[in-house]
């Protein structure tokens, strides 16, 4: 299955793209801690699902976090992933791509781009509405 495929799947199952409630339905704690400079991780202990985000950075970026590491909790369920830090966002390692492939396709519906058709705005505009960081559009399949 595609990665947008199961992105969809899960936001209708869930009925949300808001990847802290499909977290919590899944029974993934989320943790808001001083992570310094790293964005978010997540790892397992004991069976129990953790993402981790910096509660110092602003609430559209813990967003896209939490769904990155969303994404890592159900694609790459037994990888140690790395930490996500403000320079690795961009990485080139597959998993990463995987990860942030999921986070944007969850956090950026077809429908929510087809919301702006009649406009003159470019994906990658619609795609900053919705708190998508810089760049990050290009993943969107559409």
């Amino acid at each position: 299955m595609e990665i947008k495929e199961y992105a969809l799947k899960i936001a209708e199952k869930h009925a949300t793209t808001n990847p802290f409630e499909i977290a919590r339905r899944k029974n993934i704690i989320v943790l808001f801690e001083d992570l310094g400079n790293t964005l978010g991780f997540y790892n397992t202990y004991k069976r129990f699902k953790f993402i981790h985000i910096n509660n110092q950075i602003d609430e559209t970026t813990q967003r896209f976090v939490c769904a990155h590491e969303l994404g890592h909790a159900l694609l790459h369920p037994k990888a140690n992933t790395p930490f996500l830090r403000n320079k690795t966002l961009y990485s080139v390692d597959r998993l990463e791509i995987e990860a942030n492939t999921f986070a944007v396709e969850l956090l950026l519906t077809d429908e929510m781009i087809s919301e702006y058709q009649d406009t003159n705005l470019s994906i990658q505009e619609v795609a900053e509405i919705y708190g998508i960081p810089e760049n990050f559009a290009r993943l969107k399949t559409y």
